[in-house]
């Protein structure tokens, strides 16, 4: 009979740890991931900010190209009308000179 009650009391002993166990397992595996939910969610954020920074980088930076494309087409435009102004210059200077002759 004491043999009975002893492996009885093991038995319950043995139910209770486990169920012990598991609890604390079941609560470091809830902080785990309530923990990897919170860092997944910072880094989402910190990426979506970091996308629209490089976005908004990207927007700016074809906008100057654009920018400096229209200074380069009228810059080219403004050389081209002084190459025809020195063209015009040099054959009313080489006309002078004939009649000088």
């Amino acid at each position: 009979s004491s043999d009975l009650s002893m492996d009885n009391n093991r038995s319950l002993d043995l139910d209770s740890i486990i169920s012990e166990v598991k609890a604390q397992y079941e609560d470091i595996a809830n902080k785990s991931r309530t923990e990897a939910e919170s860092w997944y969610q910072t880094k989402y954020e910190e990426l979506k900010i970091s996308a629209g920074k490089h976005g908004d980088d990207l927007r700016n930076t074809k906008n100057e190209i654009s920018e400096l494309n229209r200074v380069i087409h009228r810059l080219r435009a403004e050389i081209e009308n002084v190459k025809t102004q020195r063209t015009k210059m040099q054959a009313a200077i080489d006309e002078a000179e004939d009649r000088k002759s």
